[in-house]
């Protein structure tokens, strides 16, 4: 199944937005692996620079991803030290129960990655369940490195990320080593 087969839309309509989240969380094994989001958070996250792409076949939305800039308290909560304008994050990124297991995860961190490069980003950072392995593999086939973990607000998350450009490749040896 390929992700280029659905309609894309990045004028969301928020509250259908929220609707398709708490509907896939509803219906997921471990809903806590996805997070809360208030209307609230959304749309502040929105009004300041984040985007939210939902994908549809026939009205039903099918999958959704997001991009959230990080700020340096945000860095500095994921013990990162970089530059706050240098790094994105990846999440939420969910996929309707009916259409798992059709690679449209993995697609759209493909989707992600082209797009933050092209914004010039230099790195990427995304948070998970460390139970959740659907997703972490995808990290891992996508070219993310296990970074650390730690107790976030929504709880125990893995953190990983990613560097784009080869010129911050040192920087990526510094957090291995």
């Amino acid at each position: 199944m390929k992700l280029d087969k659905f309609t894309c839309v990045s004028d969301i309509n928020m509250d259908k937005y929220i609707e398709f989240l708490e509907y896939v969380k509803n219906n997921m094994e471990h809903p806590d692996w996805l997070g809360d989001f208030s209307k609230v958070d959304l749309i502040d996250l929105v009004n300041n620079k984040s985007k939210i792409w939902v994908y549809y076949f026939n009205n039903e939305p099918v999958c959704s991803m997001m991009i959230i800039p990080i700020d340096e308290k945000s860095l500095s909560e994921l013990d990162l030290n970089l530059n706050d304008k240098d790094v994105v994050e990846y999440g939420p990124i969910f996929v309707n129960p009916k259409y798992i297991g059709k690679g449209l995860q993995y697609q759209m961190f493909l989707k992600l990655d082209e797009y933050c490069r092209n914004l010039g980003y230099k790195y990427a950072v995304g948070t998970v369940h460390p139970d959740n392995i659907y997703c972490i593999n995808n990290f891992i086939k996508d070219k993310f490195i296990f970074f650390n973990q730690k107790k976030l607000k929504r709880g125990i998350r893995n953190i990983y990320l990613k560097v784009f450009h080869k010129d911050s490749l040192k920087r990526k040896m510094e957090f291995i080593l």
